[in-house]
C-alpha cells in the first residue's frame, strides 16, 4: 500500500455532500452552531460551486407553492405529490418541506439568483410549481452563500467518502480518502448529515462510444448516499421507485419549458399526440390515471406504447410552439421580434443547464422554429428529490406526522444520529433543489438539536480503523500486486479495472431489471437471476484494481453503484404489482393492486448480512 497519512478530523455536525441540499444544511447548521458552541464540517467529493444535480445549471425553480398569495396551500401541493407518485408518498415529509420551500426561494434572490418577472415584478412561472430563473449560475451563487456561513476552514473538497462509522448502533462520523493527495480521512462526530445525491450509470445509458458517461442525472451520482445508509443499518424506502425522465433524444436536454412555457405538443412519427389516442390507457391506472396532471410515468407509459407499436420517433414540435405563439402577434413586424425572442428563449432553455443539448442541435443544423426535434425516455436513475422516491426511511415532523413516522428528531434515519435530505431521503418526491435546500435546512437543525443532546465523544479502537483503511484502498495494492501478470494493464485473471465492473453491472441491470434494450420490462425470474449474478458481481468486487487515487475513486463508485442495485432489484421483487407502469413493468403481475398501497421498505443489517423486506402502512395526514 502506498503510504497514506490518516488525517483525523473532530466535529459536532458532519455533513456530507455539496449540492443543493449540503448546501441548504450549511447555511442553517452555521447559524444554530453559533447558538450553541458547536463545530460543524462539511465534506465533498467535488467542489461546491459545480457540485450536484445543479452543477450545469438550471433554466427554472421546480418547487415553489407560493403560499403568501394564496395562489395554492401546502395540501394543494401534497395532493399533486401524492397523484404523481400513484399513492406512494410521506404526506408528512412533502407538507413539511412544501411549508418552508418559499423562504428558500427567496434567499436565492437575495443571493443574487436572477428570477423571471412580469411587468408588475411578479414571478414568472413555468407551470403552476415552476418559475423561471436565468440559472447558469445557479448553484455558483447558492454555493457561496453555503461557504460563507460554515467557513472555509470548514469544507474538505475533492474527499470521498465511502463509509459511515457506527459505534453502538449510532453514526458518530464517516471515513473516506482524498482525491488529489495519499490521504485518509477520519472525521468524527455527534451527528451526520447525509445528502450524498442519488445514482446513475447503475443502469445501461442509451449513450454509447463517445458519448459514454452522458446521462440526465450527473454521472459523478454513483449511489454514495444509499450505500452510506444501507451499510449503516438505516431502514430505506421506495427502492424500487427509479425514474425515466423523457428528455431530448441523444443530450438529455430538458423538456418541462416546452411542454408548460411554450405550450408544445408531442406526437409519434404519424403526426398523432400519443397523450388523447393512447387516452383510453388511463382507465386501466385508476384513480390515478383520472387525475391532473397526469402522473409522470403515465405520460412515459402512453408514449412507450407508442413505440412498442413501431410508431416511433417521438416528436416535440417546437416549429408548431414556436409559430403559434408569434402568430398571436397583433402585426408582422411584431410577429418577427417575437419568433427572434422565442428562438433565444428556445437556446438559452439549453445553454442554461444542458449546454450539450445546444451543441447537438447546432451539429445536426436544428433550428427549433423550422422542424421538431426528437425525444425519448432516458435509462432508469436513483433520485428521491424528482419524480423517484428512493431514499432512506427518515423521521417526519413532530407537529405534522403519524406517531409512526416520529421518532425523536426530523430527518433522522432509523440509525441514531445519522441524518438524511435531498436524494438521500425516500418517499418524499417533487422537491427538485428548492426543495432539497429546504430540506437540508430540516435535516440539519435536527442534527444540531441531536449534537445538542448527546454531547459524548465515541470512543475507537484504532486497529478497527486501521483495518477499514486497509479495506479502502485494497485496490491500490491489487493493482501494484498484478500489474506485471501481463503485457496490457486491463486485461488481467487477477483483478477487474473499475470501467469493466461498472459494464457488468450495467448489463446485469438492464437484462434482468428492466432496463432500456428490455423496454423497461422485468419479472420475478429475471429479477432472481438478476440477483444472483449480482451475487458474483460482488464477489468480484473484492478484486477491483486502481492505478491511482482517480482509479480508487472510481472502484468505490461502482461499490457504492452494487449496493443501490441490489436494493432495488429486491424491492421491485418485493412488490408484487406494477404500480408505476412507465418507470417500470412487471410482466408477471401487470396491474396495479390495492393491497399494496403500502411503503416496500428495507434494511440490511450490519451484524448478520442479511437483509430484511418490511411493509410499512400508508398513514394519510392531508
Amino acid at each position: 500500500m502506498p503510504n497514506f497519512e490518516t488525517v483525523e478530523v473532530k466535529t459536532d455536525v458532519l455533513i456530507l455532500g455539496g449540492g443543493m441540499a449540503a448546501c441548504g444544511a450549511a447555511v442553517e447548521a452555521s447559524y444554530w452552531a453559533k447558538k450553541n458552541n458547536l463545530k460543524v464540517t462539511l465534506v465533498d467529493k467535488a467542489a461546491m460551486d459545480r457540485s450536484g444535480a445543479v452543477a450545469m445549471g438550471l433554466s427554472a425553480i421546480n418547487q415553489y407553492v407560493d403560499v403568501n398569495t394564496g395562489k395554492n396551500t401546502i395540501n394543494d401541493y401534497v395532493d399533486y405529490v401524492r397523484n404523481d407518485l400513484m399513492g406512494i408518498t410521506r404526506e408528512d415529509l412533502v407538507a413539511n418541506i412544501a411549508r418552508h420551500v418559499d423562504s428558500s426561494v427567496h434567499l436565492f434572490e437575495k443571493w443574487g439568483l436572477p428570477i423571471w418577472k412580469d411587468a408588475d415584478g411578479a414571478y414568472v412561472h413555468e407551470g403552476r410549481w415552476q418559475l423561471m430563473i436565468n440559472g447558469e449560475s445557479y448553484k455558483v451563487i447558492v454555493a457561496e452563500a453555503a461557504k460563507n456561513a460554515i467557513g472555509i476552514d470548514n469544507i474538505y473538497e475533492r474527499v470521498f467518502i465511502t463509509d459511515p462509522l457506527i459505534k453502538d448502533g449510532k453514526c458518530v462520523g464517516a471515513v473516506g480518502f482524498s482525491v488529489r493527495e495519499n490521504k485518509f480521512y477520519v472525521f468524527k462526530a455527534k451527528s451526520v448529515l447525509c445528502t450524498m445525491g442519488g445514482a446513475v450509470h447503475v443502469f445501461k445509458p442509451r449513450s454509447s462510444g463517445e458519448g459514454l458517461g452522458r446521462s440526465w442525472y450527473p454521472p459523478f451520482n454513483s449511489g454514495a448516499s444509499a450505500y452510506f445508509t444501507i451499510r449503516g443499518g438505516a431502514e430505506m424506502t421506495c427502492q424500487e421507485v427509479r425514474f425515466i425522465p423523457v428528455r431530448f433524444k441523444d443530450a438529455y436536454g430538458p423538456v418541462g419549458a416546452w411542454f408548460l412555457l411554450f405550450k408544445s405538443r408531442a406526437t409519434n412519427c404519424l403526426g398523432e399526440n400519443y397523450m388523447e389516442t393512447n387516452r383510453p390507457e388511463l382507465d386501466n391506472w385508476k384513480p390515478y390515471g383520472m387525475v391532473k396532471p397526469v402522473p409522470a410515468n403515465l405520460r412515459n407509459w402512453l408514449m412507450m406504447l407508442d413505440v412498442t407499436a413501431g410508431n416511433g420517433p417521438i416528436f416535440m414540435r417546437t416549429e408548431e410552439a414556436i409559430a403559434k405563439i408569434a402568430d398571436a402577434s397583433p402585426d408582422e413586424k411584431t410577429k418577427k421580434k417575437k419568433l427572434k425572442e422565442l428562438e433565444a428563449e428556445a437556446w438559452e432553455d439549453f445553454l442554461d443547464m444542458t449546454i450539450s443539448q445546444a451543441i447537438l442541435w447546432a451539429a445536426t443544423n436544428t433550428a427549433p422554429e423550422e422542424k421538431p426535434s426528437e425525444i425519448a425516455a432516458c435509462e432508469p436513475y436513483f433520485i428521491g428529490s424528482h419524480s423517484g422516491a428512493s431514499g432512506a426511511w427518515v423521521s417526519g415532523p413532530e407537529d405534522i406526522a403519524h406517531k409512526d413516522y416520529f421518532w425523536g428528531y426530523p430527518n433522522m434515519t432509523t440509525v441514531e444520529g445519522m441524518f438524511a435530505a435531498g436524494d438521500a431521503s425516500g418517499a418524499s418526491s417533487h422537491k427538485f433543489s428548492s426543495g432539497s435546500h429546504a430540506e437540508g435546512r430540516i435535516a440539519a437543525k435536527g442534527a444540531i438539536s441531536y449534537a445538542v443532546d448527546h454531547a459524548g465523544e465515541p470512543t475507537f479502537d484504532d486497529a478497527e480503523l486501521e483495518e477499514m483503511k486497509k479495506r479502502i484502498l485494497l485496490p491500490l495494492d491489487v493493482f501494484e500486486e498484478n500489474k506485471g501478470a501481463t503485457t496490457d494493464p486491463d486485461i488481467n485473471p487477477n483483478y477487474i479495472r473499475p470501467k469493466m465492473y461498472m459494464f457488468r453491472l450495467q448489463k446485469i441491470m438492464d437484462e434482468y431489471a428492466g432496463g432500456v434494450s428490455t423496454n423497461f420490462t422485468t419479472n420475478k425470474h429475471l429479477l432472481e437471476r438478476g440477483l444472483e449474478l449480482l451475487d458474483f458481481l460482488k464477489e468480484d468486487s473484492e478484486k477491483l484494481a486502481a492505478e491511482d487515487l482517480h482509479e480508487l475513486m472510481r472502484c468505490w463508485e461502482n461499490v457504492h453503484r452494487t449496493w443501490q442495485a441490489e436494493a432495488h432489484i429486491r424491492t421491485i421483487l418485493f412488490r408484487e404489482e406494477t404500480r408505476w407502469p412507465g418507470y417500470y413493468f412487471r410482466a408477471d403481475c401487470p396491474s396495479m393492486k390495492a393491497d399494496w398501497e403500502v411503503f416496500a421498505n428495507c434494511k440490511w443489517d450490519p451484524k448478520t448480512g442479511k437483509w430484511e423486506m418490511i411493509k410499512r402502512d400508508m398513514h394519510r395526514v392531508y
